[in-house]
């Protein structure tokens, strides 16, 4: 609308800003501020009111009684003139005779808006961001009652929206401090699995995946583990790859490293869950059975033997076989270090015997 004066400045970043904090523009009705609407239409006996929030290009009512819409542009905004007279209530007792606001385009019920009167509401910092405002048809005034109860209605109503910025505030507090905690839970997290990385690889073979010395001597020291070993009679094994210094001399070290990967992967494939597979030495590896007999330890020792010579075939160049020592042990009789030295001796015969074979300490043999 055409304008003789505009609204005295204020200092608009910072308005808008305050009332961005509020997050209300474009919120859905709430009964609070409908009752404080239709509070003000009774206190002050007109047609019309609303909560007006001045937006940047556009005045948006978040409460509105009478025949309105639900926004105006701001350039149509006597609200806008409201919230730059220093905090105090803008009346216009009869719009056509106000210079600034003769031929107003705004009506009620089709009929032209006359009577106009709004009260501004402050943030804590001072900015006004909108108003409660009467309005009416026919020009009129209030009394000093009814000014009284819409400058209430005004603070009450930046009460509330006081109250939503709070609530947002803790809201996102409550949001940073859950996504703090879940950043701490994470870096815990990755750093329990960096411990268990490194714990895996201290006691494991890199090459094999088997466990090395190391993880033998770790598991001698658990009581959970070697009670569990302990539980009654076990079967030791000690496995050797053949002429295995051969492999390396005429193949290199890289197919050494794949024979070796080879008989470690029949290993794994052949014993049962609860077995302790070792890589004991560079080409020797240790088997432990709880619960476990000669005979079930010897046909165990021959899948091995089997699973290595289908893998040398299928991927090495070379023939590749293992020689198998196997004792028994019982903890009420033995002590680990005797049961060791039968299989070793078992293992020593199994060599001297031609190798590619499984013998026993009571010189039972089996395989070719």
């Amino acid at each position: 609308m055409p304008r003789s004066t505009t609204p005295p400045p204020v200092d608009e970043s910072r308005r808008q800003s305050a009332l961005d904090a509020y997050a209300i523009l474009d919120t859905g009705p709430e009964q609070a501020f409908d009752d404080i609407v239709r509070l003000a239409a009774m206190i002050c006996d007109v047609p019309a009111a609303t909560i007006s929030l001045i937006d940047r290009d556009r005045q948006w009512f978040k409460a509105r009684v009478g025949d309105l819409p639900p926004q105006t542009p701001r350039r149509e905004a006597i609200c806008d003139y409201a919230i730059a007279n220093q905090g105090q209530l803008l009346l216009i007792e009869d719009i056509e005779a106000d210079p600034r606001f003769a031929g107003h385009p705004a009506r009620i019920d089709g009929r032209p808006l006359r009577f106009y009167a709004g009260a501004p509401m402050l943030s804590p910092d001072g900015h006004a961001i909108g108003t409660v405002c009467v309005l009416d048809v026919v020009p009129r005034t209030l009394d000093a009652r009814q000014r009284d109860g819409l400058e209430v209605l005004a603070r009450q109503t930046q009460s509330l929206l006081e109250l939503r910025r709070y609530a947002l505030e803790q809201r996102c507090l409550l949001a940073e401090r859950e996504a703090f905690a879940q950043q701490l839970e994470a870096a815990r997290l990755d750093l329990q699995r960096r411990h268990d990385r490194l714990a895996h690889t201290a006691i494991h073979d890199p090459l094999t995946g088997l466990l090395n010395r190391a993880g033998l001597s770790q598991l001698r020291a658990s009581e959970a583990d070697m009670a569990r070993l302990d539980a009654g009679p076990y079967a030791l094994m000690l496995l050797d790859i053949d002429h295995f210094k051969q492999v390396n001399d005429r193949h290199g070290h890289l197919l050494g490293d794949r024979a070796l990967r080879a008989v470690a992967d029949a290993v794994a494939a052949s014993v049962r869950t609860g077995d302790v597979a070792v890589r004991y030495g560079g080409e020797e590896f240790l088997v432990v059975l709880p619960a476990a007999r000669l005979d079930g330890a010897a046909e165990v020792a021959g899948r091995i033997r089997q699973a290595v010579e289908e893998a040398s075939r299928i991927s090495l160049p070379f023939r590749l076989t293992v020689s198998v020592g196997i004792a028994s042990g019982d903890p009420a009789r033995d002590r680990p270090e005797q049961v060791f030295d039968r299989a070793d001796q078992a293992l020593y015969r199994a060599k001297a015997g031609g190798r590619d074979r499984v013998v026993a300490d009571d010189t039972l043999r089996f395989g070719d």
